[in-house]
């Protein structure tokens, strides 16, 4: 009997998480002193979700993140993103994977302060190779999403803490990744442009995007999908929305 679908393959990128990690350690060596940052780390992280990583200082948030982006490579442990073994490559294949796979949205906005808006957006996707039109049509796109779209030709310091953010959010989106990963990303602004950031990563979350946060915000957690909870490099809790 025919069937209105087909059967999934083996193949099949839906099938499997986005992100893999087992058995992640990060251990640092200083002064013949071992610090174990992170101890047995298991996580998956399916396309379409939102996960947060709450805890205390120091429990290792900060350096899930780096690994989990590329930034750093574990002691031990497999990490899998989007099917591809990443957590021994070398320097350049991790930032090539890096430019194409993953969106940075930093609590320190990290803008050119003598780019405009719009040289912002579009500088990552220079790495690339993009012809110009293509870039500038990537750019406005996400300048639009965020509606920053009028302040293209602005500079950063011409613009509040809250809508830099929204640049570097464009920005992030702009080279269309798998996954965003928000470190601490409302920690330098007021409530207000706190909310405003949130809400639209709420929104782009509910437009499909996958997004990984790291907050000390017990509300900002709130908004995601799974609550992850590290304590001393560990996983000790996971919360899932029961909406």
């Amino acid at each position: 009997m025919p069937t209105d679908h087909p059967p999934r393959t083996t193949d099949d990128k839906s099938a499997s998480p986005l992100i893999h990690l087992e058995g992640i350690q990060k251990v640092f060596l200083t002064d013949e002193i071992e610090t174990h940052a992170l101890s047995g780390i298991h996580l998956e992280i399916r396309q379409g979700e939102y996960v947060s990583i709450a805890g205390p200082s120091g429990c290792g948030k900060s350096t899930l993140l780096a690994i989990l982006g590329l930034l750093d490579t574990p002691s031990a442990g497999t990490y899998v993103l989007n099917q591809q073994q990443v957590a021994q490559l070398d320097h350049s294949a991790r930032a090539r994977i890096r430019n194409r796979e993953i969106g940075f949205i930093f609590q320190s906005f990290n803008l050119i302060g003598d780019l405009t808006v719009f040289e912002n957006v579009e500088l990552p996707l220079t790495y690339r190779g993009l012809a110009a039109a293509e870039r500038k049509q990537r750019a406005m796109e996400a300048l639009e999403k965020v509606g920053m779209s009028h302040r293209l030709r602005h500079y950063p310091s011409q613009l509040s803490g809250g809508q830099q953010q929204r640049v570097a959010v464009a920005r992030a989106l702009g080279g269309k990744p798998s996954i965003l990963l928000a470190d601490e990303p409302t920690g330098n602004l007021d409530s207000k442009n706190g909310d405003a950031v949130m809400d639209l990563l709420r929104q782009l979350h509910r437009e499909g995007a996958t997004i990984c946060m790291v907050t000390h915000d017990p509300r900002f957690a709130r908004h995601a999908d799974r609550q992850i909870h590290l304590f001393d490099g560990r996983i000790v809790e996971e919360v899932r929305d029961a909406a």
